[in-house]
């Protein structure tokens, strides 16, 4: 299939700036094919930004950075219509949203006014600016950032937000035989300054319809939707996963199933991405907190009890 073919040119592109992560980049492209976005929670220096870089360059794609800080507002991100003396009219000054892959840096770190502005994209393709609404590019792609260990001065996501990201992951420390790799490709010079595309917006539509026809049977569907109600009825979660998490489970199984080369779902694509849907759609009960149960543990479990349809 077209999917497994294009995600090895891109895995293997990637590689030439980071090492050893091809599982995490592959479930990333999943989430691009499925045209969902991604929530990468990772201490500095781990490779977000690069890895974003590295994505839009591999595909010929436009990418924006935006450092999203709490004098940041609204308009800094998408944009407002200023006067045009020459036209005698006001005119769109697009922001850095208007882009194909935006790499949404701490986004923590931005005042709640600001995070919201980024929903609308997230949810419907589109921004509003005066009552206006404009679409946006087709390959649109968000990778959002935030340190999990740095809390000072800083935003927490809302719940209503975080769920619109339909995959959150971390990539990591690299092993140490690959962080020497590392240290040999950039003694000199960075090697992302050297990376060109292997494919193009073209063949990424062509690979999304692929994604689309993938067969999703009954009995797969059933089993997300089991997998799904138990993280609604477990004794250490409070909040379980809405619908648009089976949805989102849904629909990255089918692009796993693709880059796999299958035009079907197995319950392993669902199995082994699950927790990073699922794990930042619950909200634990108090006592779970304090015992620091983890959400993934808690989503392993889970996946553990119920029955692999066969």
């Amino acid at each position: 299939m077209l999917a497994e073919k294009l995600t090895n040119k891109i895995i293997s592109n990637v590689n030439e700036v980071i090492k050893g992560k091809d599982e995490k980049i592959k479930y990333v492209l999943a989430t691009f094919f499925s045209e969902g976005h991604v929530l990468l929670e990772d201490v500095p220096g781990t490779g977000k930004t690069i890895l974003a870089r590295a994505i839009a360059k591999s595909f010929n794609l436009d990418f924006k950075r935006v450092q999203f800080t709490p004098d940041l507002l609204p308009n800094d991100l998408i944009g407002l219509y200023i006067f045009d003396k020459n036209k005698n009219e006001f005119v769109l000054k697009k922001g850095p949203i208007f882009t194909n892959i935006l790499l949404g840096d701490e986004i923590n770190r931005a005042t709640p006014r600001t995070q919201s502005a980024l929903l609308e994209s997230l949810a419907e393709n589109q921004v509003s600016i005066d009552g206006i609404t404009h679409k946006l590019e087709k390959h649109f792609f968000v990778i959002a950032t935030q340190n999990p260990i740095e809390f000072e001065g800083t935003f927490p996501l809302p719940e209503a937000q975080v769920d619109r990201f339909m995959i959150r992951l971390s990539l990591g420390y690299p092993d140490p035989q690959y962080e020497v790799e590392m240290l040999n490709s950039q003694e000199k010079e960075h090697p992302i300054n050297h990376i060109e595309s292997v494919s193009s917006a073209e063949e990424l539509l062509e690979v999304k319809k692929e994604v689309n026809n993938v067969l999703v049977s009954d009995e797969i569907k059933e089993y997300i939707i089991e997998i799904v109600n138990r993280t609604r009825n477990h004794k250490d979660i409070k909040v379980g996963a809405s619908p648009r998490g089976s949805i989102a489970l849904m629909k990255l199984s089918k692009s796993v199933a693709a880059i796999e080369g299958r035009d079907f779902v197995i319950p392993d694509d669902v199995k082994n991405i699950a927790k990073y849907v699922l794990a930042h759609r619950i909200i634990l009960k108090a006592e779970a907190k304090i015992k620091k149960v983890s959400p993934y543990d808690l989503i392993s479990d889970i996946l553990e009890e119920v029955r692999v349809i066969r």
